[in-house]
């Protein structure tokens, strides 16, 4: 299979935003944490750029009044691969736990949004180890039958 676009699925998401300035403050500590660097800064929003894709947040002019609802038609949740540091981050800027599965941190923003944070190799357990061949009871092809 030939991958037409090897930067990536997204090129951006863009969520807008009641607060911008909420938004600011809790989503650049985690996005930061998660290696994303500043990108755009405007007066009507911000984003954050890995690689070739990055997140804007924006509180548009022509935004509806109502807020975000994450249960509504939409956006229900963003997930990003992460670490502890990207929740403990999340933590410190406000954001709450929804859930915590073990593999992956969902946590809400002061305006609702969802962002499920799947650890990464930093913060998961390690694999348990593959058993080589020697550990398999499989019949060896060149041994003699019987033996």
């Amino acid at each position: 299979m030939t991958v037409p676009h090897p930067v990536g699925l997204f090129h951006h998401v863009e969520l807008w935003t009641d607060d911008l300035d909420l938004a600011e403050a809790q989503w650049s500590p985690v996005l930061l944490a998660l290696g994303c660097e500043p990108f755009q800064h405007w007066p009507r929003g911000r984003s954050w750029r890995l690689g070739s894709a990055y997140l804007v947040i924006e509180q548009s002019p022509a935004l509806l009044p109502g807020g975000h609802q994450r249960l509504r038609a939409g956006l229900n949740h963003l997930a990003v691969h992460g670490s502890r540091a990207a929740v403990a981050a999340a933590l410190a800027a406000g954001w709450t736990v929804r859930v915590d599965t073990g593999e992956a941190v969902h946590l809400i923003d002061g305006q609702g949004f969802e962002l499920e944070i799947v650890r990464t190799r930093d913060s998961a357990p390690a694999p348990a180890p593959v058993p080589g061949p020697e550990a398999l009871d499989v019949p060896d092809p060149d041994a003699a039958p019987g033996g």
